[in-house]
């Protein structure tokens, strides 16, 4: 079969949506390869994450033939360079499809990640939610068939988009291998050293943005033992409010930001935490919560969204507006390390459920029941 990918994230997005799609891409290529599998993208940019598509002979990399209108290339003009090149089956990674698709006689799949800005509309711009919802609403009445990367992003387009539920299957993502190996003693000194990490923290990792609450976990720390916190992601205008919020309340102390962690230095980061804390109000799935049972440490997160999906029965869940209750859970797990180790362990075999290899079959069979329809 040759497979056909909207690769444009895979390329230039080094967050949710671009390890999702880098993620499949390989799992796919890894455990099915008597397909080729093609990657289209209006632009390549050097990514040093990108290096595994040297190892597959079966994985091809096609860029508009012009250098003008490549937006209008990847929502509409692609279509053709897919008849040209004999595709089988055209998978969107991120919410959208080309225009044309259907009457082109291609298949078509669509993965829908999360209906944040339908959930959420305080988070985005008019404009912004508009364009939003025509791509998505299209895509899930064009394709062929949706993958939702959790039950919950399913029931949200069931009940939003009022998308049938036999159209959709929930598949789950898995995380990146780095994450499942230890690290070395020598290798966690040498990260602690790079980024001045104390001996022991707590950590968050994600987006610093509304969304994503930090400001719960700042007020928190009120309320929670000595232990500093180590926040690891890219900063948004929202930072300016929890950073106010700690000098205010003479907690700036308490928090190391670090906007700027390498990939390649994040196991090692989650490996040193002494808890991971996920207080988004929303998601659709929540990857780093899976990184961090792979990594070993235990994980509180809140509820409201689908990261019971992503962590399992055994890790801790607060209320996304309860800043005392987040502290108690957190105290717990310090002070308990009978509990924590039990967390550690229970999450480790949660974390099997998300095999790339059983993952990849899943997909693999939404491809051929597509494709033989």
């Amino acid at each position: 079969m040759k497979i056909g990918y909207d690769a444009k994230r895979a390329f230039l997005n080094n967050t949710g949506l671009g390890n999702y799609s880098r993620w499949l891409v390989k799992a796919m290529a890894k455990y099915y390869p008597e397909n080729t599998y093609f990657l289209y993208t209006p632009r390549i940019k050097p990514n040093n994450r990108l290096n595994f598509l040297k190892q597959f002979s079966n994985i091809k990399t096609l860029t508009p033939q012009g250098k003008l209108f490549k937006s209008w290339w990847r929502s509409k003009g692609i279509v053709n360079d897919l008849l040209r090149d004999g595709i089988n089956l055209y998978h969107g990674l991120s919410h959208e499809l080309p225009l044309g698709i259907r009457e082109s006689g291609v298949k078509s799949v669509v993965t829908i990640h999360d209906l944040v800005f339908m959930r959420f509309p305080q988070y985005f711009s008019w404009i912004n939610r508009r364009i939003y919802a025509l791509k998505v609403e299209r895509a899930c009445n064009v394709a062929d068939k949706i993958v939702a990367v959790s039950q919950k992003t399913k029931n949200d387009i069931i009940e939003l988009l009022h998308i049938d539920p036999q159209k959709i299957e929930v598949i789950y993502q898995g995380c990146d291998p780095a994450f499942i190996g230890r690290q070395t003693e020598e290798q966690k000194k040498a990260i602690s050293i790079k980024y001045g990490l104390p001996k022991s923290f707590l950590l968050c990792i994600g987006t610093v943005e509304e969304r994503k609450n930090l400001l719960l976990l700042a007020k928190a720390l009120s309320y929670v033992d000595d232990i500093p916190l180590v926040v690891a992601g890219k900063s948004t205008k929202y930072l300016d409010e929890v950073k106010l919020y700690l000098v205010n309340n003479n907690l700036m102390h308490r928090v190391i930001f670090l906007p700027g962690v390498n990939f390649t230095d994040l196991p090692a980061i989650y490996q040193m935490a002494s808890v991971f804390i996920y207080p988004s109000r929303y998601e659709g799935f929540g990857i780093p919560v899976l990184e961090a049972l792979r990594s070993g440490i235990p994980v509180i997160a809140a509820t409201g969204s689908c990261l019971e999906e992503a962590g399992g029965p055994d890790s801790l869940y607060t209320n996304p507006d309860n800043e005392t209750e987040l502290a108690e859970k957190i105290n717990l797990i310090l002070n308990d390390k009978n509990l924590a180790q039990n967390m550690v362990t229970q999450g480790l075999k949660y974390a099997a459920n998300f095999d790339e290899k059983k993952l990849a079959a899943q997909l693999m069979e939404v491809y051929n029941t597509v494709y033989h329809a």
